[in-house]
């Protein structure tokens, strides 16, 4: 068998855990703390999800990163972004916003009740040491802006970082090279999604189920499945009986030291201190 259609197999699934954040906003963390080595350059994987607007309409108000880069994406509702470098942004269902806190910026996320609806992803992505300190910046990436890919089986990928074959995504960010799709998997269809050789990799499945790997492993609806780094294996087979939708995320991994405080990632301890600091006397 060619090692171009070789799978990855399923590691491990991953059940989220239910959290509240922000201003009691209720969230599915599925990339946890204790994964972050694993899943490097991931730091966090939530899932926002509710058509109750008292679950999130108070939404994230000020708060400070610094260290790494936010991915935020919807699927339904809005949300408005203003920041201390004067900043604003209103995030609509399909859009995306790639955010590089670096030396650090303070933010607030809002959302903007559209039907009640509000759900959508926000992915962290560790910075290199040599860019934990750079200026901040930002996309807002609108819907029709995000590339997108129908199959010969018909099922549809939406890139929105990385590539796809000679299709550039939506974003490419040096150093951790992230791949990100958002695929739309057709009924009784069976794909073969590629993935960078040495890039740690996983999927969430946030619509049906859907069956992963040469070996079929089951993977339920809120289930994130981590992928075996293969060296052999050029990316990830995946089929399903009904219609199904995940997220394919993919990293180079940084191997640098981790060192996390709150909303604060840099790689050592005296960095966090340095960063907790500066954040207290006005300086971000």
């Amino acid at each position: 068998m060619s090692t171009h259609t070789i799978s990855r197999e399923v590691e491990r699934l991953v059940n989220g855990m239910e959290v509240s954040d922000g201003a009691g906003v209720r969230l599915l963390r599925v990339l946890t703390h204790d994964l972050q080595r694993r899943l490097d350059p991931f730091l966090m994987l939530d899932e926002f999800r509710s058509d109750n607007p008292d679950d999130y309409i108070a939404g994230f108000p000020d708060h400070p990163h610094r260290g790494f880069e936010t991915v935020t994406y919807m699927l339904d509702g809005r949300m408005r972004h203003r920041d201390s470098t004067g900043q604003e942004g209103l995030l609509g269902p399909g859009g995306v916003q790639w955010m590089t806190a670096g030396r650090g910026l303070i933010h607030s996320e809002l959302p903007e009740q559209q039907d009640g609806l509000m759900h959508g992803f926000q992915l962290w992505v560790n910075l290199p040491a040599k860019n934990k300190m750079i200026a901040p910046w930002y996309r807002d990436i609108p819907s029709v802006d995000i590339p997108e890919q129908q199959t010969e089986h018909g099922s549809q990928l939406r890139l929105i970082a990385g590539q796809v074959g000679e299709q550039l995504a939506a974003i490419q960010r040096p150093d951790t090279e992230p791949l990100y799709l958002d695929v739309h998997l057709a009924a009784g269809q069976e794909e073969f999604l590629h993935i960078p050789a040495g890039h740690n990799a996983f999927l969430y499945v946030y619509q049906g189920e859907l069956e992963a790997g040469s070996h079929g492993q089951a993977v339920k609806q809120r289930q994130m499945a981590i992928l075996a780094n293969d060296a052999n294996a050029a990316g990830i087979r995946v089929s399903s009986h009904e219609a199904a939708r995940f997220l394919l995320v993919a990293g180079k991994p940084l191997n640098e030291p981790i060192a996390q405080w709150g909303p604060f990632v840099m790689n050592t301890r005296a960095e966090l201190e340095a960063a907790a600091d500066d954040f207290r006397n006005g300086r971000f």
